[in-house]
């Protein structure tokens, strides 16, 4: 069975305790690393954790698209989706634990 997600409290306090620092700082950390991530992804970017992955915003073309509920069909205007490419580095140490 699945655990639960690792909450931002959890990740905070491990941040801290890899770190050798108090839990403020890692807050501090977590939280400037995720502005920076959104702010360059927001414009158009692309960010690259080493060992994790690449997060970056794709377009997407305006689409028909059908309503599940009513089978409607009707066009959906184009939009942007933040995508993320898994790095090979962590499906093998994922994989190397089955």
């Amino acid at each position: 069975m699945a655990n639960k997600p690792m909450t931002k409290t959890q990740l905070v306090a491990a941040l801290a305790e890899e770190m050798g620092t108090d839990k403020k700082a890692a807050t501090g950390a977590l939280d400037a690393i995720v502005g920076i991530i959104t702010r360059e992804v927001s414009a158009g970017g692309a960010v690259t954790l080493p060992g994790v992955g690449k997060i970056y915003c794709r377009e997407r073309p305006e689409r028909e698209v059908r309503n599940p509920a009513t089978g409607e069909t009707f066009t959906k205007e184009a939009d942007k989706v933040v995508k993320m490419t898994i790095a090979k580095a962590l499906k093998d140490s994922v994989n190397a634990d089955a």
